[in-house]
């Protein structure tokens, strides 16, 4: 007859013991890294003046939605294979599928912004003119096609960012991937984790660097060894469940920002579908490369997470550009930019 305690009786006693020890320690683990996470967001005092975002994918039409909804204080916008504003809801456009891989309109998507700023759900829309702005479109890219980053530059030509602000970079043989210099897949392979590595005359294209520098300015050299770590906070308190955010999201404080950031800027990177970290762990938040050009110019770089949810309904982790969580989903009110908003206001609280 079995012992009632069968997965432990029946090993010499001294195995026993290292099987309670084992388990004692996986439990300080479990519960060291539950309390790790429920930290808060530090306020930091960094300059709310300064502040830039950019992303991948869903992530490049959130980057899109968050500059337009709060333009009076976005500084710049990085936009890769992402599409332009409100785009699956404007007729013409082909909903979701017309905005991968169709020909919208970025006219258009710019005329809806219009529209939004008018009624008070946006910020006034001049305040986009006055960002600067990066946009890239792989060649190769098998999910956001070039035609839909085309429309991304018709959007932000409309809305009157001068050619001086706006750098756009679509000749790489790249797939649908935030590129880094020394992380990820082949140039070109459209595989996760979704990030790749691509060259230049040789040389590895540095996407980070590309987007810090054309949105904040001259960079000092990149910090080799990086001066902290990244930390995880908890978006709990910024959105429930409905929200689609993942319980814990990450922020890289640079030592010269803590533990007050006075003089530091805040870049918000977002990540694509498929690509946060409860699929592929850590390698946006620390291997993308931002973090060590962050690091010797002052910015802390917050990564918040969306997450895979079936209510509502976002099986692959998404961003919400199409309309999952709200019909607002695009303006200040949309649960996730009011939530991604709050987060900034934390980091740059005076």
């Amino acid at each position: 007859m079995l012992h009632r305690n069968n997965l432990i009786a029946p090993l010499p006693a001294r195995w026993r013991r290292l099987a309670w020890l084992a388990c004692l320690l996986a439990c300080l683990v479990l519960a060291a890294q539950a309390a790790q996470a429920a930290d808060e967001l530090p306020v930091l005092h960094a300059d709310a003046d300064r502040t830039t975002v950019s992303g991948l994918s869903s992530g490049g039409f959130m980057a899109v939605q968050y500059g337009v909804a709060f333009s009076a204080s976005v500084r710049g916008v990085g936009v890769i294979a992402g599409g332009p504003y409100l785009c699956a809801w404007l007729p013409g456009n082909g909903g979701v599928e017309g905005c991968m891989s169709g020909t919208p309109l970025g006219s258009a998507s710019w005329g809806a912004a219009l529209v939004q700023s008018a009624l008070g759900q946006a910020d006034p829309a001049a305040g986009v003119a006055a960002q600067r702005i990066y946009l890239f479109s792989g060649t190769h890219d098998e999910t956001v096609k070039p035609p839909v980053m085309a429309a991304t530059r018709d959007f932000y030509v409309a809305a009157g960012v001068p050619p001086t602000r706006l750098q756009w970079v679509g000749r790489l043989p790249a797939g649908h991937a935030f590129l880094a210099p020394d992380f990820g897949g082949a140039c070109g392979s459209n595989g996760p984790p979704y990030i790749e590595r691509c060259t230049v005359r040789g040389q590895p294209y540095d996407q980070p660097k590309a987007v810090l520098q054309h949105l904040q300015g001259r960079l000092r050299p990149a910090a080799e060894p990086l001066s902290a770590t990244v930390r995880p906070f908890d978006q709990r308190a910024f959105g429930n469940e409905a929200s689609g955010l993942d319980a814990t999201g990450f922020v890289y404080v640079p030592q010269a920002c803590q533990p007050q950031g006075r003089g530091c800027a805040v870049h918000v990177v977002f990540h694509g579908c498929r690509q946060g970290a409860a699929v592929v762990g850590s390698d946006v938040y620390k291997s993308a490369g931002y973090n060590r050009w962050a690091d010797s110019n002052r910015l802390v770089v917050l990564y918040p997470q969306a997450v895979a949810t079936q209510v509502p309904f976002n099986p692959k982790g998404c961003w919400d550009w199409w309309g999952y969580t709200s019909p607002v989903f695009a303006t200040r009110s949309g649960v996730q930019l009011s939530a991604i908003r709050a987060m900034v206001e934390r980091l740059t609280q005076p």
